[in-house]
């Protein structure tokens, strides 16, 4: 085993970064050759499938011995140039599948857009309803704190009657 940290990086470099660097020069050059972008694309399509299969298996195939070294080994052949299994693996596989099960997979996406659509207008209701009543919560304190504040000077200028001051007795006759 080469172990995991090397078989990870090995993974990225080799499934990801080279591949990546292959389309994008593929892409960018002057005369672009339409086999060799469909090639990355398929590449591409099946490795987000393995991804997203891995994603969800993983704790049950992580543990096999050589798993990561398998991986790497899968990606490389997907990609080289001998090889081209990406081409394979594409016609021989994944094509007939999808190609099979096309009008379901169309079908339960466009009900998922729909539930996912309906889900977030009624959150979206639900925290407008939200913020509109924290913020009217906020206003009704925020302005009986102000009717509270400004009635406290009244209270503080009214006329003392114990106090043996001249000068407010003097304020109290002018007020009358």
């Amino acid at each position: 085993m080469i172990g995991a940290l090397v078989t990870r990086g090995l993974t990225m470099l080799l499934g990801y970064a080279y591949p990546a660097y292959e389309c994008y020069k593929t892409m960018e050059a002057s005369r672009s050759e339409i086999e060799q972008l469909h090639f990355w694309c398929q590449y591409w399509i099946l490795v987000a499938v393995l991804t997203i299969l891995e994603r969800i298996g993983d704790s049950f195939i992580s543990w096999f011995p050589f798993y990561g070294e398998a991986k790497l080994a899968l990606f490389v052949y997907l990609w080289h140039p001998k090889t081209k299994g990406a081409n394979d693996v594409y016609d021989s596989f994944f094509r007939p599948y999808v190609s099979k099960h096309e009008p379901v997979i169309d079908r339960s996406l466009s009900e998922f857009k729909l539930k996912a659509t309906d889900a977030a207008f009624a959150y979206f209701r639900r925290a407008a309803s939200y913020y509109q009543t924290t913020l009217f919560d906020i206003l009704l304190k925020f302005n009986t704190h102000l009717s509270t504040t400004a009635a406290a000077p009244k209270a503080q200028k009214e006329p003392s009657t114990h106090s043996g001051n001249e000068e407010e007795k003097e304020e109290e006759a002018k007020d009358k």
